[in-house]
């Protein structure tokens, strides 16, 4: 699939991935393998529809090891490589600055409006990498919905899905792979309902590697 142009400024996708680091581009990737379009712009200014938030302010920088961050690197430029080669729609010079939710009577999940300086990006799901716990409650407030302890399955009833997003640390590289290929699994479940995915089928050849390790990305 491919991103489709709609009205003037206005472009058609099934998934915006709000991030273009390593949470980011795994997802991508991961939606890629299962034929899923996507459009990866720069992170969030604003979050709601109305409280402006910089996520820059909010993003944990947590001291790492050497090994760790050079794993870091190594996986980052496997994905760089991987989203050229396969012409993932990343747009590193993009950055979202507003997410409206837009009602859908006919369907059951709302659709989204991701705002640039350049344009609106319409999407059914999004997936956020770069954001407090605090932050997203806060958001999800505002567009009144109620939240229980469970933040990050209330977005998911919405079609938000986090990636790299830690309640009180950032995920290591390793985590990070596992909650990419999750959520591109349960993305490309929504879109291909017969993938099989859901009930925990095999993911498609070149899958994101386990926990545990990482390795070349191929097709």
């Amino acid at each position: 699939m491919s991103s489709t142009p709609g009205n003037a400024g206005t472009e058609q996708t099934t998934t915006v991935v709000i991030g273009t680091g390593l949470s980011g581009l795994a997802v991508a990737a991961e939606l890629r393998r299962h034929g899923v379009d996507s459009i990866v712009v720069d992170g969030l200014d604003i979050l709601g529809q109305a409280q402006p938030a910089n996520t820059t302010s909010l993003q944990r920088c947590d001291a790492a090891d050497s090994d760790t961050l050079r794993e870091r690197n190594e996986i980052l430029r496997h994905l760089r490589n991987y989203a050229a080669s396969h012409s993932v729609d990343v747009r590193n010079t993009t950055r979202a600055v507003q997410l409206t939710m837009l009602e859908t009577p006919d369907q059951v999940a709302p659709r989204w409006q991701v705002h640039t300086p350049t344009g609106i990006l319409v999407a059914d799901h999004i997936v956020l990498t770069r954001c407090a716990h605090s932050q997203l409650r806060r958001m999800l407030s505002d567009f009144g919905i109620a939240v229980g302890r469970n933040v990050a399955a209330a977005m998911r009833a919405i079609g938000i899905y986090l990636v790299g997003v830690g309640e009180l640390i950032t995920p290591s590289p390793k985590e990070v792979l596992r909650q990419a290929k999750t959520v591109g699994q349960a993305i490309s479940a929504k879109v291909n309902p017969g993938s099989g995915l859901a009930g925990g089928g095999q993911p498609s050849r070149g899958a994101l590697p386990a926990a545990g390790g990482f390795a070349v990305l191929t097709c």
